[in-house]
């Protein structure tokens, strides 16, 4: 052809030889195929005949991770370039061999001739000439074959198409020459093939075969001990290079020389129906070996983008492995089958299924060794020769039996990775879809698909499938329910859709009313051999004897999702020991990690796992008393009270929390479902720890807004008195729930609840608990304008808190006994008592009072005059009160701080604190936001009562509370 590389106008047929440097004629005449990375493209489309190769997949093809800087916009310039190259008449392409379609390119192989096909030709010649028994014809067929390669394989060309392609044909081409010299042994020509076998051990050091056939060989020549020092030398080379030893094919030679095995090492060739094919893929019509995948379910909902995860392209130059791991029941199996069938048609060679029942009840899990025989006998490949036990020989007989076939291969219900890893096929191209309960890590994947139950939508529209019926409201409500009951699980509701077929539509609701039950719905969820119990119990025995009690006392939990603490507390383990034990879970599917650190029991599990938690009392009781102590703790470090007003029960500092801002974080963790820790706790029995749990969640709660999750804790426990031993909480409880009236403006029903709680106190003798009702009333009553009436309360309160040694007390009536000197205009005094309370509350470390005096301190500043000392408290006290998460504390704090900016003249800055202040509220309404900062803090700046006859009550009130040192109390 012309120099130029314009197309020849010499006729006659095209040719291309691979089996060398890529080479193509036009009758005689040899063409100029142009760049190297234009002959990769070519070949990345010969080697695919008659299938539609993607833009995307040649620009990865020829370059890889490294694309030209134009991507994929250089494919159509190739294309051209090579039309022009391979065809009669360059301005004619429409009867061209690259045929444009559907956004990629295919090669039309119908009239070229390859060196490849002719490959395969001349080998079936020698594998029909050898099972027919002439050996020396085939001995001819098979040097025929071989001097078809002139060297590497598409030598020089690059990209990872190529050089998978170079590999593939290299390893075909040495699985010849072994079946060549096989014949030849079985022919008795020994001497002639030392030397070739020599020649390819050299090139093939590591391969085990050539060197069980070059033993055989110097054995048949007489040279037993040259047979032995190849085995030698071959293990020395393995142990010392690869840490592995001899194979059970080269062990079984090494064998047969000692004890001189004629029959073994020199015996007569095997049955005529005896194949070795390894023939690579050619074109012309698909060849399917076997279909054995399972027929479709019906009804089958849900689930698309998990199935177009598995149905994504596969990796054309190596095997695709996905993994889908899920709880019992969840329809991994399905999920599985149904994407097998939508791409079947891709894997010419096989779609092949292998249950090997890791989790199936009543079933041993199956070996490897059994399935591997199983998937030879599948490609026709299973030899006389293959030990039944040795695994790695079968591995090594699988690979190579599946070296140049693209399968499918469906590997269900897997128990762990070292199953399935033997049974992986070695095509490029092939696919396998693996199956578990367990998290498979140590299986390399390029997809993993963890499986959760349907969604509400789906599962209600699955179980309406099975069950029919009229479409009525009640029949929908109760098929709502039911989809809710069985946990969305699908084994569930199809063993509850059978149940209901042909049944009339008042039968949904019996089931409805049988399995609200916890203790009859795993019963209702059985039908012959199908049962969501049996598959949940197959998991729980199959875990070791720690696992087994975590996964009991889970069921447990008195929230439904829980992290590392709450197991802790459960099992008296450390974090760290329960976080272990929580991940080990979660790789069997199990429990669920619902967020990072959080993690839950699905519903049906949770019932089986009480289940079988109810068989062992004595650690059922065990594990309630330790996670109830860990919230009680929990609450109590997040107090603001401190340690003394909780002088019976678990201490705060027992809790596993640095400080109070984590154990806040924790209780945040759980949500609204505090509240159902202490109905739980109450329910089962534990009912001090329910009593102390409200009590140490008041603070939390009220500063937080959320006063009536406060009251409805308390409200559980209080009926319970007569079941209490711990009998200071009659009056506490009492004192909780006034608090919570009082923060809301409720200030009646505050004086009664903190009224009757400062009654049970002094009945009891309990000198703490009288002095927080004082205090109580003393704040709310400040709170609604009558500052004399809370001043002789605050001062009553500080009497008693002498005793008892209480510094939050102190605190509290430091900054209180301040507000009501600053409301009646003493601010002298205001200030020595701000001072004092700042001082003492800094001491103490409780950053929510000390937040709340800097505040008034800060606002004391402001009426004075004095801005830059009001601007200083007031940023400490927001940084406190946001730390500890109080919104309107903060909110108020921002707004006096935006005024003190203002007074200082930066307008900047105060109006940036005061959006602060409108973004910390969100839309809560201003007046609203406003009387709660008053209930809080107790302050009101209208008084409703003469401020004079006020000022001489508090000056009397206060005199009396003074300590003999003169200092305030």
């Amino acid at each position: 052809m012309p120099s130029n590389g314009e197309s020849s106008t010499h006729g006659g047929p095209l040719r291309f030889a691979v089996l060398g440097p890529l080479q193509a004629w036009r009758g005689d005449v040899r063409l100029d195929l142009g760049p190297v990375r234009q002959q990769a493209l070519l070949t990345a489309l010969l080697l695919r005949p008659g299938t539609t190769v993607s833009r995307q997949q040649l620009l990865d093809g020829v370059w890889g991770p490294e694309p030209p800087g134009t991507g994929a916009k250089v494919i159509p310039v190739y294309v051209h370039q090579l039309r022009r190259r391979l065809e009669l008449e360059a301005r004619s392409t429409a009867g061209s061999v690259i045929v444009t379609d559907r956004g990629g390119y295919r090669f039309d192989a119908r009239s070229v001739r390859t060196d490849l096909a002719r490959l395969r030709e001349i080998v079936e010649e020698a594998h029909s000439a050898r099972d027919s028994g002439d050996l020396a014809a085939a001995v001819s067929a098979w040097t025929a074959a071989l001097d078809l390669f002139h060297g590497e394989p598409l030598s020089a060309l690059p990209g990872p198409f190529a050089e998978a392609e170079r590999l593939r044909l290299s390893e075909y081409r040495l699985v010849l020459a072994r079946d060549k010299v096989e014949c030849q042994l079985w022919l008795g020509r020994h001497a002639e093939v030392v030397a070739e076998l020599f020649a390819l051990s050299a090139t093939h050091p590591h391969n085990e075969s050539v060197a069980a056939l070059l033993m055989r060989a110097l054995y048949a020549a007489g040279r037993q001990a040259d047979a032995l020092s190849v085995f030698a030398k071959v293990r020395r080379r393995l142990v010392e290079e690869q840490g592995t030893e001899p194979g059970g094919e080269l062990r079984r030679v090494h064998e047969a020389v000692l004890r001189a095995d004629d029959v073994l090492l020199v015996g007569a060739p095997p049955p005529a129906s005896r194949s070795t094919d390894r023939r690579p893929p050619a074109a012309g019509p698909p060849r399917r070996l076997r279909d054995e995948l399972p027929v479709d379910v019906s009804g089958f909902t849900g689930r698309d983008h998990e199935l177009d995860a598995l149905l994504a392209p596969v990796d054309e130059q190596a095997v695709t492995v996905r993994a889908v791991d899920g709880m019992a029941g969840v329809g991994k199996t399905a999920l599985v089958v149904r994407a097998a069938r939508a791409v079947r048609d891709r894997f010419p060679d096989g779609c092949l299924f292998v249950d090997l029942n890791g989790h199936r009840q009543g079933r041993e899990a199956a070996v490897p060794e059994r399935v591997l025989r199983r998937l030879l006998r599948a490609v026709g490949d299973l030899t006389e020769d293959d030990d039944p036990s040795d695994v790695e020989g079968l591995a090594a007989s699988w690979r190579a039996a599946t070296a140049f076939l693209r399968l499918m291969v469906v590997v269900d219900d897997a128990r762990a990775a070292r199953q399935v890893r033997p049974l992986l096929p070695a095509g490029p191209g092939s696919l396998v879809l693996v199956t578990s309960r367990r998290r498979l890590t140590g299986l390399d994947a390029d997809r993993r698909i963890s499986l959760a139950p349907l969604e509400t939508d789906e599962a209600e529209a699955f179980l309406t499938g099975v069950v029919g019926g009229t479409g009525s409201d009640p029949e929908c409500a109760a098929v709502r329910e039911l989809a809710r009951l069985c946990d969305r699980l699908p084994l569930a509701l199809r063993v509850v859709g059978a149940r209901m077929q042909s049944r009339p539509p008042w039968a949904l609701e019996r089931m409805v009313a049988r399995m609200a039950d916890d203790e009859h719905r795993l019963a209702e969820l059985a039908v012959e051999d199908r049962s969501v119990e049996a598959a949940f119990q197959v998991s729980y025995d199959q875990l070791p004897d720690v696992q087994r009690r975590a996964f009991r006392v889970l069921g447990l939990s008195p929230t439904v999702s829980f992290d590392r603490l709450t197991l802790a507390g459960l099992l008296g383990l450390s974090p760290s020991a329960a976080e272990r034990v929580l991940e080990s879970l979660v790789e069997t599917s199990l429990v669920q990690e619902a967020v990072t650190g959080r993690y839950r029991l699905h519903d049906l599990v949770a019932v089986y796992a009480r289940r079988v938690a109810a068989a062992h009392p004595a650690e059922v009781a065990a594990a309630r008393a330790g996670v109830f102590r860990l919230y009680v703790a929990a609450a109590r470090r997040a107090s603001d009270w401190g340690p003394v007003a909780f002088p019976t029960g678990p201490r705060a500092d027992t809790a596993p929390f640095a400080h109070g801002e984590e154990a806040t974080a924790w209780l945040d963790a759980a949500g609204g479902e505090l509240v159902d820790v202490v109905a739980q706790a109450a329910a089962v029995g534990h009912v001090d720890d329910g009593r102390r749990l409200a009590e140490g969640l008041c603070d939390y709660f009220t500063r937080q807004g959320r006063y009536h999750e406060c009251r409805t804790a308390v409200e559980i426990v209080l009926p319970l008195t007569e079941r209490l031993t711990d009998q200071r909480m009659v009056s506490q409880l009492r004192t909780c729930m006034g608090i919570a009236y009082g923060l809301q403006g409720h200030y009646g029903q505050a004086r009664r609840w903190l009224g009757e709680a400062l009654r049970m106190s002094r009945r009891t003798g309990d000198v703490l608990e009288q002095a927080r009702a004082l205090g109580s009333l003393g704040i709310f009553a400040n709170a609604a304008g009558e500052p004399a009436e809370a001043a002789a309360l605050l001062a009553e309160s500080a009497d008693l808190s002498r005793g008892v040694e209480d510094d939050w007390l102190a605190v509290m009536y430091l900054a209180n006994v301040g507000a009501v000197h600053h409301q009646v205009g003493e601010k002298d005094k205001a200030q020595e008592c701000y001072a004092a309370a700042v001082g003492l509350a800094e001491r103490i470390g409780r950053p929510r009072i000390l937040s709340k005096t800097l505040f008034r301190m800060g606002t004391l500043q402001l009426d004075r005059g004095r801005h830059a000392q009001a601007a200083d408290a007031l940023t400490r006290a927001a940084e406190l009160a946001e730390r500890v998460g109080d919104v309107p504390l903060l909110a108020a704090v921002l707004g006096r701080l935006a005024a003190a900016e203002e007074c200082l003249g930066n307008p900047a800055a105060a109006a940036r604190f005061h959006a602060e202040a409108r973004a910390a509220v969100g839309g809560r309404p201003g007046a609203g936001l406003k009387a709660e900062i008053r209930n809080r803090l107790g302050w009101r700046q209208a008084a409703t009562e003469d401020l004079v006859q006020a000022r001489d009550r508090f000056e009397r009130a206060v005199a009396r509370s003074r300590t003999a040192s003169g200092e305030l109390a």
